[in-house]
């Protein structure tokens, strides 16, 4: 038997005859109790206040029923629309079940929305496949080559970079796409090579930043635009199982980083997405056992610029801490001490913007371990609630499950498979918050602060969301 479906109108239609009809009723009850109070003025005087508070208490009534009934759903119904436009879940027809038929009509159209999509991302997974195996080949060839190769913009950050040269750069820092140069190689020399280079190729001796180590390079200009390919000579071959993909980002050549982080585009956000396991809760007495890093960079994990690393505590790990994360004292005893590996993530998370999941637990305890962690940060914890209301859940798992982010059950709770899966929820939303008006970092930072005290009842419970 189908099941007796109202219209919205009608629901509409049936609120307002039972506000019309609780109203007459708290009037009516309120004057009788006036005429048996003797009637008079005292009697009028106590019949208004009675109504008053009886109207009081059915427009508190009336509230609660249209905040759970219409608002919140409408508010969990354009989330769900947004989340599902952009690569989510889509919206649930239960929370819209006293909405009419704008539920139903919400979930169809994001299920062709969904169709479509589908359609459109398997020809672009054909294509992308076809490319990635042009892609492998042409890095096994570059990787038997003994040249390094960078490409460089005119505000001389780095474009692109092969295998060798990752190789060669990781001697001066950890390679970065989007990093400048100089990081990495001493600038005098490049820019008198960009000058000699005006009308074609210039040769020059490359200096590997804060060292003396040299190496013969060439530096060729580029259309005229101020772009540069670097090419140094005599670097090893790399073996096979050492190459590494050649890592690119054209759109670095074409835009320049707004110099104001509070007015930086969302997608031109150099951010460093980053988890952490620990021996336990307390950042004053537990210590860090691993670290996990990958870096964003236009809304999406560069290939390749992954940090991971054991962490010896120099303390027992208790047998409740490797009961979640999986990590016991034989897996990092040979791992670096906590100095070393907070100092290499450093290194790693230069000049980034840092991006975690209740950032603040992991915070406390990397600048216990030393380091400057003054960096800006975003919280995906708020992130979420600025997206879809303080009352939802907004643990990783729930945010996960509301973007259609999957984590493996056995990647779950180890620090780089919570980062992977912060990286994608991160990469998922900043769409969704460019859509909700949200579309620099001082945007968004201002419409999270409105939402701190979620991280402060986070941190206060017993239990690390």
């Amino acid at each position: 038997m189908t099941p007796l479906r109202w219209s919205l109108r009608l629901r509409i239609l049936l609120f307002f005859v039972a506000l019309w009809a609780a109203a007459s009723l708290a009037v009516a009850g309120a004057l009788w109790l006036g005429w048996a109070r003797g009637g008079g003025s005292g009697g009028f005087v106590l019949a208004g206040v009675a109504s008053a508070f009886a109207l009081m208490g059915l427009s508190a009534a009336v509230w609660r029923l249209f905040d759970a009934h219409v608002a919140v759903p409408v508010e969990r119904l354009a989330a769900g629309l947004r989340a599902g436009a952009h690569g989510g879940t889509g919206p649930d027809r239960e929370t819209a079940k006293f909405l009419g038929d704008l539920g139903d009509a919400a979930a169809e159209a994001a299920d062709r929305l969904g169709a479509a999509e589908l359609t459109a991302a398997k020809r672009v997974a054909e294509t992308t496949a076809a490319l990635s195996a042009e892609r492998e080949r042409l890095t096994a060839l570059l990787s038997e080559l003994p040249v390094a190769t960078v490409l460089i913009g005119a505000d001389r950050r780095i474009a692109l970079y092969d295998g060798q040269a990752a190789a060669l750069l990781a001697r001066a820092g950890v390679p970065r796409l989007g990093a400048p140069i100089t990081d990495y190689l001493e600038g005098a020399p490049i820019e008198a090579a960009y000058a000699a280079a005006a009308t074609g190729e210039a040769r020059f001796e490359a200096v590997l930043a804060r060292s003396t180590t040299r190496a013969p390079a060439r530096l060729r200009r580029l259309d005229g635009d101020g772009s540069a390919l670097l090419i140094l000579d005599e670097t090893a071959a790399l073996a096979p199982e050492d190459a590494r993909p050649i890592v690119y980002d054209f759109t670095l050549l074409e835009r320049a980083p707004e110099p104001v982080l509070e007015h930086r585009a969302l997608r031109d956000l150099a951010c460093v997405v980053l988890d952490t396991e620990t021996t336990g809760l307390d950042p004053e007495r537990d210590a860090l056992v691993q670290i996990a890093a990958v870096r964003v960079l236009g809304a999406k994990p560069v290939p390749g610029e992954r940090f991971e690393t054991l962490v010896n505590p120099g303390r027992r790990i208790p047998p409740t801490a490797t009961r979640v994360h999986g990590i016991g004292d034989a897996h990092v005893a040979e791992a670096p001490d906590v100095a070393e590996a907070v100092a290499r993530l450093g290194d790693f998370a230069r000049d980034a913007v840092i991006v975690a999941h209740n950032a603040p637990f992991d915070l406390r305890f990397l600048t216990r371990a030393g380091g400057d962690w003054r960096h800006p940060v975003l919280d995906t914890v708020l992130l979420s609630a600025v997206l879809f209301g303080t009352g939802e859940a907004h643990s990783l798992d729930a945010l996960c499950a509301r973007l259609g982010v999957e984590i493996p059950e056995d990647r779950r709770h180890t620090a780089m498979g919570d980062t992977e899966a912060t990286a994608e929820a991160f990469c998922r939303m900043l769409p969704m918050l460019e859509a909700k008006g949200l579309t620099t970092f001082g945007d968004v930072v201002a419409e999270t602060r409105r939402h701190g005290r979620l991280l402060a009842d986070l941190n206060a419970a017993p239990a690390r969301a």
